[in-house]
């Protein structure tokens, strides 16, 4: 069975590159715009990682990362950040909150698979 990994970021730029970076080693992708539209689609999936930007509309990042670390279904999700906000505040705010790593944008695809795999092991590689 495939990882599932949600991608939560408002650009689609970004949803896409990072859901095609993933998918090429066999991860299952889903997407969501902003923090509110990942915490609808979070009952009906059960996630093994959780990419999410900071910067978004409706619920930002630390909002969403906040609620799901206060959710007991959903607290020990791994979350990683990637986010253009690179200041020492937003990091160390992000990883306090219960992100476990913080990427800086613009990312390449080798970057995010290997921040992945650090958090997701997988028994079966697909090479793409």
């Amino acid at each position: 069975m495939d990882k599932v990994v949600l991608v939560v970021d408002d650009s689609a730029t970004v949803r896409k590159f990072v859901a095609a970076s993933l998918n090429m080693k066999g991860f299952r992708v889903v997407t969501a715009a902003d923090g509110v539209e990942a915490l609808e689609l979070m009952p009906a999936e059960k996630f093994d990682l959780i990419i999410t930007d900071l910067n978004m509309p409706d619920m930002d990042g630390f909002e969403f990362i906040r609620t799901l670390r206060e959710t007991p279904e959903y607290c020990d999700i791994p979350i990683i950040v990637l986010s253009s906000m690179t200041d020492l505040k937003n990091k160390d705010y992000a990883l306090e909150l219960g992100a476990l790593a913080f990427l800086e944008k613009p990312l390449s695809t080798e970057a995010i698979q290997r921040e992945v795999f650090r958090f997701v092991s997988k028994t079966i590689q697909h090479t793409g």
